[in-house]
């Protein structure tokens, strides 16, 4: 069945006829039949090379053959138990040994669901009712967080979909990403503010890069006012190595969220930050969470799988930067744009100067991205579909593959 009559068929019994709205390409999403290694195969026989590694998750491409064997041995002792397994300690004193400030974790199953609690424990927490978001920033679609960015750098948020309560997303300010003044100033006049949640390194919007001292900036800021800092790791927890961004910034939250890469591919998420917080998680205290497939075997297995070989690998954070400057020195002749990268993170964005924050993100000339998209899917290459989407490599991309990522992005993009 072709591409374009299962979507015809997914439009009459699912929203939009997809499960995620990013998903919902015009004039109709290839559907995948397998993936290997750097490779999509659709069901309509193209083969893309990808870069959007299902949004962050497969660093070590699609079908890792150690991931796929630890899942099968996990499947023979069962997949679900609704009791306690060995895997939830040994993930844990993995998760906790890796970044400094996480004493103790929580597993649940998705980076929202993690970004949610996080939220909800820092207000259980401080007894405080307000959060400070970034503008832009995307800590998955529950309520709290689900709100557009305002004009001005201390507005009152304003919901971001029907059915969000305005009066709940009163309680969620905005500042704008690299701007510590803005966040002090907030701070100064607002009392009731439990915690500040960032991307330490914007995923959904670029990669957007912290400028300076910022993220020292803001830590030091949200200390002072006695106000947690939360952050979300979800995209950038292991992508930038071992330690996430607080280790590359050598920057110590209060709370810290993962997911994507902790899972191997495989649903999780989990929250973690210092000890007398977390101590206020049920049933331990009063701060309530809880859900039927938290610390699932079969994620816990792929999870541990990936972070061992994570660690045994100490060239491959090194390789994966290699990657990205090299795409990165291939395009030096294009001059219709900018590029942006992290470790395995990178983004072409259609504004003559690299954005550094929301604001000049929307700057970006998203008529120019979108033919752009479309030659590179033509192309071979299957990219995210936004302007507003981070790029990622793997360690399954071969020279080849950058060889022809560097060969498509020059043609695409001087057409």
């Amino acid at each position: 069945m072709k591409s374009s009559d299962l979507f015809a068929t997914a439009k009459t019994l699912m929203p939009g006829g997809v499960s995620s709205p990013v998903r919902a390409i015009k004039p109709y999403p290839f559907y995948t039949a397998h993936a290997s290694g750097s490779h999509l195969t659709t069901v309509d026989g193209s083969v893309f090379i990808d870069c959007c590694m299902a949004y962050g998750p497969l660093i070590l491409g699609h079908a890792h053959p150690r991931i796929r064997k630890a899942i099968e041995l996990q499947l023979e002792s069962g997949w679900l138990y609704g009791t306690p397994s060995p895997l939830e300690p040994m993930f844990a004193k993995m998760i906790t040994g890796d970044h400094k400030g996480m004493d103790m974790v929580r597993f649940v199953s998705s980076g929202s669901e993690a970004t949610m609690a996080a939220i909800r424990l820092a207000r259980g927490f401080t007894g405080k009712k307000d959060i400070v978001k970034i503008e832009g920033g995307f800590h998955g679609a529950h309520d709290a967080v689900l709100v557009k960015a305002g004009s001005g750098a201390t507005t009152l948020g304003v919901p971001d979909s029907a059915g969000v309560l305005s009066d709940l997303v009163a309680h969620t300010r905005q500042v704008s990403y690299n701007d510590p003044e803005a966040l002090e100033a907030l701070l100064k006049v607002n009392t009731d503010i439990a915690a500040l949640i960032i991307e330490p390194v914007l995923g959904n919007l670029g990669p957007i890069l912290p400028k300076d001292n910022y993220l020292r900036d803001i830590r030091e800021i949200t200390r002072a006012h006695d106000v947690l800092l939360i952050f979300d790791e979800v995209i950038t927890g292991y992508r930038l190595g071992i330690g996430g961004a607080q280790e590359l910034y050598d920057i110590r939250p209060d709370l810290t969220t993962l997911g994507k890469i902790i899972g191997g591919g495989l649903p999780i998420g989990a929250f973690g930050g210092r000890r007398e917080i977390m101590e206020l998680v049920a049933p331990q205290g009063p701060v309530y969470q809880a859900g039927t497939f938290s610390g699932n075997p079969l994620s816990l297995t792929a999870g541990i799988a990936t972070l061992e070989w994570l660690h045994e690998d100490p060239t491959l954070y090194r390789d994966l930067d290699e990657k990205t400057r090299i795409l990165e020195e291939s395009l030096d002749t294009v001059h219709t744009g900018s590029f942006i990268r992290l470790g395995s993170m990178f983004k072409w964005f259609f504004r003559n100067e690299p954005p550094k924050n929301y604001s000049e993100v929307k700057e970006c000339d998203t008529v120019s991205f979108s033919r752009f998209w479309k030659r590179m899917q033509d192309n071979g290459i299957f990219l995210p579909p936004s302007q507003f989407e981070t790029n990622f490599l793997s360690s399954a991309h071969s020279d080849q593959d950058l060889a022809t990522l560097a060969q498509v992005y020059k043609k695409c993009l001087s057409e």
